[in-house]
């Protein structure tokens, strides 16, 4: 096989043993039907099962499997962060190990980014075997992301399985729980030419899911944070400094009143800081100036910590 395949796929994946002999044979008919160059990455994400043995001797049976596999679990995100790294080839695509995304969409997905020229192809599972408490949420979501992010053609941002260009793994970074969200991180990374294809939807044929509902809280919160980090990231003063100054605007007109008012209006001997308004006032300034001092020092500190993308690897198949 040569240094660039045509296809790399990168599967992340936790407990899943029962399945990957069967998806990797899977993988291997359809590429060899189509004649593909391909490699498959399987990241162990800190499994406890027998998952890493199995992919250490479907390595031996197939040069094109390699693994790498982390010494704890660290999440989805952090597995794919790590194969883009580590993917070789000029079409990638994600899915998941658990037999419910199929290898045999991956040729018409391949044919949409090289021969359609789009930068992404997600996956819209758009007949599901989910609980209605799992789907019901998912289109919650969905629908707050496509508000959101202006990405109106995306029925399902959180489908394992997605094509990529080259380039756009390249160039986005996933962490937290930002895998949910990889088509918004592209097209702020400037990659525009995104679309969907409808993909089977399998029954779980093994195990059981490993998300619970956390990942709904988490998700809402990370969609904020990337919202964030694309206006204001590159410019909190932006954000911070005009709301500072609207605060401290805000107190320093209740201030000049309450002046102007004991001057000429209320004459009395009541003095100003027995007042409520003088403490809006005092509470509004101060709340604008640290709002203020926030965005000044946002613009000095860089966003990305060194470590945030650092993990432990305990083995590696190249």
């Amino acid at each position: 096989m040569s240094d660039s395949p045509e296809i790399s796929i990168v599967i992340p994946l936790f407990n899943e043993e029962e399945s990957l002999k069967e998806l990797s044979d899977w993988i291997a008919k359809v590429m060899l039907d189509n004649k593909f160059t391909y490699e498959v990455l399987f990241i162990d994400d800190g499994s406890t099962d027998s998952s890493w043995k199995i992919i250490e001797q479907l390595s031996k049976e197939n040069a094109n499997i390699k693994g790498i596999k982390f010494r704890r679990n660290y999440g989805k995100s952090a597995g794919l962060n790590v194969g883009f790294e580590a993917a070789k080839g000029n079409v990638v695509f994600t899915m998941d190990a658990d037999l419910q995304d199929s290898p045999d969409e991956l040729p018409e997905m391949y044919n949409m980014i090289v021969n359609e020229g789009y930068d992404l192809v997600s996956g819209w599972k758009k007949k599901r075997y989910d609980p209605i408490s799992k789907t019901i949420p998912t289109k919650l979501f969905n629908w707050a992301t496509r508000k959101m992010s202006g990405i109106n053609n995306l029925h399902d941002f959180n489908c394992g399985l997605k094509a990529y260009k080259k380039e756009v793994i390249k160039t986005i970074e996933v962490y937290g729980e930002m895998h949910r969200y990889i088509p918004v991180l592209a097209k702020w990374a400037g990659f525009s030419k995104i679309t969907e294809k409808v993909v089977q939807h399998r029954e779980r044929k093994y195990g059981v899911t490993k998300f619970g509902l956390e990942r709904f809280i988490n998700g809402f919160l990370d969609l904020l944070s990337i919202t964030f980090i694309a206006k204001f990231g590159k410019r909190p003063m932006h954000l911070f400094g005009t709301l500072g100054t609207i605060m401290f605007f805000i107190g320093f007109l209740i201030s000049l009143w309450l002046g102007v008012n004991k001057l000429f209006i209320d004459t009395s001997s009541r003095l100003i800081a027995e007042r409520t308004e003088f403490y809006l006032a005092l509470t509004s300034m101060i709340i604008g100036s640290l709002l203020f001092v926030a965005g000044f020092l946002g613009e000095m500190i860089s966003r990305n910590s060194p470590t945030r993308n650092s993990y432990h690897i305990e083995k590696r198949i190249d």
